[in-house]
Parts: C-alpha cells; sequence; structure tokens
C-alpha cells in the first residue's frame, strides 16, 4: 500500500509538467532571430529579443538588447535595453537602459534613463491617478446611520 518510489522513478505526467506554464502565467517571448508582426493583449508580460511591428497591451515589457519593437504599445512598466519605436504609453515606469533607444509619440508616469540611453519625438508626463483618499467626499455617513435611515422609513 504505502510504496516508496526511487529517485529515478517517475510517472509520465511529471515529464509533462516542464511544457506547462505555471498556472496564471501569461507571458510572450519574441526570441532573437524572430519576426512577429500582429497583435498580443491581455499578457503578464512580453519580452522582444528578435524583431517585431505589434499593437501590444500588456503589464510589462522588456525589449532585449537585440530586440527590436515598433507599434503601438500600452504597458504598465517597460525596460528597454533595444529599439522601441511608435506610440509607446507607460502608465507605469519607463526605464530605458545604457544601449536602449525610444523614438516616437511617448508617454509616461515616471521615467528612468541609464546613462547612453536615447529618448526622442513626442514625449509627455501623464498625469498620475489621483487616490482614492484624494476625491473629494460626498457625505459622511456611518453604517449605522444607513441603517436607522432604512428602519425609520419602513
Amino acid at each position: 500500500m504505502f510504496e516508496k518510489k526511487s529517485k529515478n522513478e517517475r510517472s509520465s505526467t511529471d515529464d509533462l509538467d516542464v511544457f506547462r506554464p505555471a498556472k496564471g502565467t501569461r507571458r510572450v517571448v519574441i526570441g532573437e532571430g524572430v519576426k512577429f508582426k500582429g497583435e498580443i493583449t491581455d499578457a503578464d508580460e512580453v519580452q522582444v529579443d528578435g524583431s517585431a511591428d505589434l499593437i501590444l497591451d500588456t503589464d510589462n515589457m522588456i525589449v532585449g538588447s537585440t530586440g527590436s519593437l515598433k507599434g503601438t504599445i500600452k504597458t504598465d512598466n517597460a525596460d528597454i535595453w533595444g529599439q522601441v519605436d511608435g506610440d509607446v504609453k507607460t502608465s507605469g515606469t519607463l526605464t530605458i537602459q545604457e544601449q536602449g533607444v525610444v523614438t516616437g509619440s511617448i508617454e509616461y508616469q515616471n521615467l528612468q534613463i541609464k546613462l547612453g540611453g536615447k529618448i526622442s519625438g513626442d514625449i509627455k508626463v501623464s498625469d498620475k491617478i489621483k487616490k482614492i483618499t484624494d476625491t473629494p467626499k460626498k457625505e459622511n455617513t456611518s453604517l449605522q446611520d444607513s441603517s436607522d435611515k432604512q428602519n425609520s422609513s419602513a
């Protein structure tokens, strides 16, 4: 009933787990030497080490030192080691590394450029998103007050 398996024994499903991504992972990698043209949406992370012409909507974007990305890009955070050209909107931080080059229409909330990194084009700093505490308060009513109003009207 309770058999001890040796380390060399594996079930057939263990071998297949190598090819299955972790549950909840939505990562796209365009490898070096690969050319890709299309649209990527709802990705957690997109990494471009090849050449891509994209309409891109992702949480995090990395363009490797061999990467070249053109198109319409919307991302929370971008880390640029290669070249990016197009309409780039970054709601978080745009980081341009030493060899990174970003050109086109660029909108960002935070910007970090390492020595040697380049940025050019129509550059705009986006307004920071207001915190919930910054919004005007309508009325200070507690839960108890709300229930008292409902009980009196019934």
